[in-house]
């Protein structure tokens, strides 16, 4: 099995259902086995901060061995669409009912256009992803070899309970 590492986000709605919704469907699909899911982080919006705060999960997938990130990011994306999701061109961080964004693909470092870039090239950056990762992978480290502790040891960040400021 492939390791495969999803983020989930909505800020529009019912935040938590969009989740569970976007949880079920990536279960449902074939090659695909949801294998960890963090806790729900509520988390301040990014970039563009004068929108509701979002909802945020990380999941665990574990995908059959012929499964390509390719394959499993269109997969996504259709996903996405079918749960609501419209995107805006040039708006990329407005309100959303669910986006799933896939960080990592096993240990695959890849870049196909500005539709596939593994590990996703943002991810180290945010605390409302890297917060829920290290609490379903602990040990897990990116391709580069640098521990997803320590890329969160470099954000300036408050967690407060569920909340994570950044």
């Amino acid at each position: 099995m492939i390791q495969a590492f999803v983020c989930l986000g909505s800020n529009m709605g019912d935040a938590s259902e969009h989740l569970a919704e976007a949880r079920a469907a990536l279960a449902a699909m074939p090659g695909v086995r949801l294998a960890a899911a963090s806790s729900l982080y509520r988390t301040e919006p990014q970039g563009r901060k004068n929108q509701p705060w979002f909802l945020n999960q990380v999941v665990r997938l574990d995908c059959a061995e012929d499964m390509t990130s390719l394959q499993l990011l269109d997969a996504m994306l259709e996903k996405e669409t079918a749960l609501g999701r419209v995107r805006h061109a040039g708006d990329h961080f407005g309100p959303r009912a669910i986006d799933m964004d896939l960080l990592l693909f096993g240990k695959e470092q890849k870049e196909e256009g500005e539709h596939l870039l593994l590990p996703h090239p943002r991810m180290a950056e945010r605390a409302f992803v890297l917060v829920p990762l290290l609490e379903i992978a602990p040990d897990l480290s990116m391709p580069d070899g640098r521990t997803i502790k320590s890329l969160l040891e470099k954000l300036p960040y408050r967690l407060e309970g569920s909340d994570i400021f950044q």
